[in-house]
C-alpha cells in the first residue's frame, strides 16, 4: 500500500510544484537549506512532509518528535480524508490569502494552516478512541499556535484561518467546507450547559476578525459575519450580519464570500442586493 502511494506521489503535480518551490527557495536563501530539506525535499509525499512538520512543531519535553511523527504517519496512511483535507486547505490558503504566493508557504510558515492540520490529526485520534492523546495534541496546538480547537469539533475541507491568533472552536462545533475565518474568532457556547452547545457553520461562510458566534445556532451557507460581531441567533444563508448583537444588514454581496474574502460592509441597494 505504501509503495503504491509513493508511486502516486511521484506523479503528484501539487507535490512536484512544492518541491520545485523548495529547490528555488534554497537557491535564493541557502541559510534555509536545512529547514527546507528536512521539512520538504527529504520526503516522498505531502502527507509524509506534514507528519514530520507537525511532529517538529508539537514536540516537547513531554512527548518526543519521533512518537508524534509515528502518530502522524499512521493517521495519514489510514485515513485518506486527512490527505484530501490537507490538500484542500492548502489550495484554499493559496487562493484566498493575498500574502500567499507559493504552495510551500503555508506548510513552512503559516500557523493557521499548520494548526488546522495538527487539529485534524487530533480529531483522527479522537475518532480512534484515543481521547487523552487527542487532548495532548489540542493542548500543544493551543500552546504553540494560539489556536484552541477541541478534537471532537468537526471541520470540513478547504478551511482557511488567516493569521490564526486566538481562535477558539468548541467541542460540538461543526464547520462546513470552504470556510474562511480571521484571527480572534470564537465558535463557543453560552454558559455551562452540556450537550450540543456550539455553532454549526455552513459551507462557504466568511467570519471576520474578532467575531464571536455563540450557542447551538445555524450559520447559513455563503453568509458573511462582519468583524467584531457577536452572533447569538441563527444566520440565514447568503446574508451579511454585523453588530453587537449581530443583525442582518444586507445580502452577502457575492456567491462565495469565503473565496472573495471581501470584508467591506455595503448598504442594501433597495433591490435586495448589496449595492
Amino acid at each position: 500500500m505504501l509503495e503504491t502511494k509513493e508511486r502516486l506521489a511521484a506523479v503528484d503535480p501539487v507535490w512536484d510544484r512544492i518541491k520545485r518551490e523548495g529547490e528555488a527557495a534554497v537557491a535564493a536563501e541557502p541559510l534555509l537549506g536545512g529547514l527546507i530539506h528536512s521539512s520538504l525535499l527529504h520526503h516522498p509525499s505531502l502527507e509524509r512532509a506534514l507528519a514530520y512538520r507537525m511532529s517538529l512543531k508539537l514536540a516537547s519535553g513531554e512527548m518526543s518528535e519521533q512518537i508524534l511523527r509515528e502518530i502522524g504517519d499512521d493517521a495519514y496512511a489510514s485515513d485518506q480524508e486527512l490527505v484530501a483535507a490537507a490538500r484542500a486547505d492548502l489550495m484554499a490558503t493559496f487562493e484566498r490569502d493575498p500574502a500567499c504566493h507559493r504552495y510551500l508557504q503555508p506548510i513552512l510558515f503559516f500557523k493557521g494552516y499548520q494548526a488546522v492540520q495538527a487539529y485534524r490529526i487530533g480529531h483522527w485520534l479522537w475518532r480512534q478512541g484515543r481521547r487523552d492523546m487527542a487532548y495532548f495534541v489540542q493542548m500543544r496546538v493551543s500552546e504553540v499556535f494560539g489556536v484552541d480547537i477541541h478534537p471532537a469539533a468537526r471541520l470540513g475541507r478547504g478551511v482557511m484561518i488567516d493569521h490564526a491568533h486566538s481562535i477558539v472552536i468548541g467541542e460540538t462545533a461543526v464547520v462546513g467546507d470552504d470556510v474562511s475565518m480571521l484571527h480572534s474568532v470564537t465558535l463557543g457556547g453560552t454558559g455551562k450547559e452540556d450537550g450540543d452547545r456550539h455553532p454549526k457553520v455552513g459551507n462557504g461562510v466568511m467570519i471576520g476578525a474578532g467575531a464571536k458566534v455563540l450557542g447551538n445556532i445555524e450559520v447559513g451557507q455563503c453568509s458573511r459575519i462582519a468583524a467584531g460581531s457577536v452572533v447569538l441567533d441563527a444566520v440565514p444563508p447568503n446574508v451579511t450580519v454585523a453588530g453587537v448583537p449581530a443583525r442582518v444588514v444586507g445580502r452577502a454581496g457575492c456567491s462565495q464570500p469565503s473565496s472573495s474574502m471581501d470584508q467591506m460592509l455595503m448598504q442594501d441597494g433597495g433591490d435586495g442586493k448589496a449595492g
